[in-house]
């Protein structure tokens, strides 16, 4: 079973949704053995990053999600999750993250509006990434933050352009973040997800 970690923060139906129809099916769950037991893990995520990394911590979520890594098993983190895969944030203050990924997460500081919301192109970075089998460079998808992962060169395989580089998926080994949210980014979301879904079935 793929499990949804459920930690008090996240549109956890609208996630959960999105992955059915790519033809994942998920379980929303904070249950530590079945988090253990995953198949694969989704960290959603909406709000500020204080409020979620001190929730995993509350419920004791953080060790569980590393050794879930640590496994080898996929992971994807999806807009604040994608954040919390980092090494730090400095939303309203300073806060530790997962630290799965090397990196900080900072505010966008641009004359564009912020927070960076609507529909961006994304480039790709590394054409060959097996998330990016089933859509084109240029595709468009639905971003909503404030915040992003300002040093994401290695782990880079597609991003926005929205007058800084703005990381749009991310990944690392068996970890990868989505800024953008697949759920609302209509058949390009779920082509995302559908290639997903191969990689956590091989």
């Amino acid at each position: 079973m793929n499990i949804i970690v459920d930690y008090g923060l996240g549109n956890l139906g609208s996630v959960s949704r999105g992955f059915a129809r790519a033809g994942i099916e998920t379980k929303i769950s904070r249950d530590l053995k079945e988090i253990k037991n995953a198949d694969s893990l989704i960290l959603p995520g909406v709000g500020a990053f204080r409020d979620a990394i001190n929730a995993l911590n509350d419920l004791e979520l953080v060790q569980p999600i590393k050794d879930f890594v640590k496994s080898g098993k996929y992971m994807i983190g999806i807009c604040l999750g994608m954040q919390l895969l980092y090494e730090k944030s400095f939303e309203y203050g300073e806060y530790d993250g997962l630290g799965l990924i090397e990196g900080n997460v900072d505010f966008l500081d641009i004359d564009l509006k912020v927070p960076h919301m609507g529909w961006n192109n994304l480039k790709f970075e590394k054409n060959n990434d097996e998330i990016l089998k089933f859509i084109k460079e240029d595709s468009y998808v639905y971003f909503v933050h404030s915040y992003y992962a300002s040093s994401s060169n290695k782990e880079l395989v597609a991003f926005a352009e929205y007058e800084k580089k703005i990381p749009g998926i991310v990944r690392k080994e068996n970890v990868y973040g989505l800024q953008f949210h697949p759920e609302k980014s209509g058949q390009v979301g779920e082509n995302i997800l559908k290639a997903y879904k191969e990689l956590i079935e091989k």
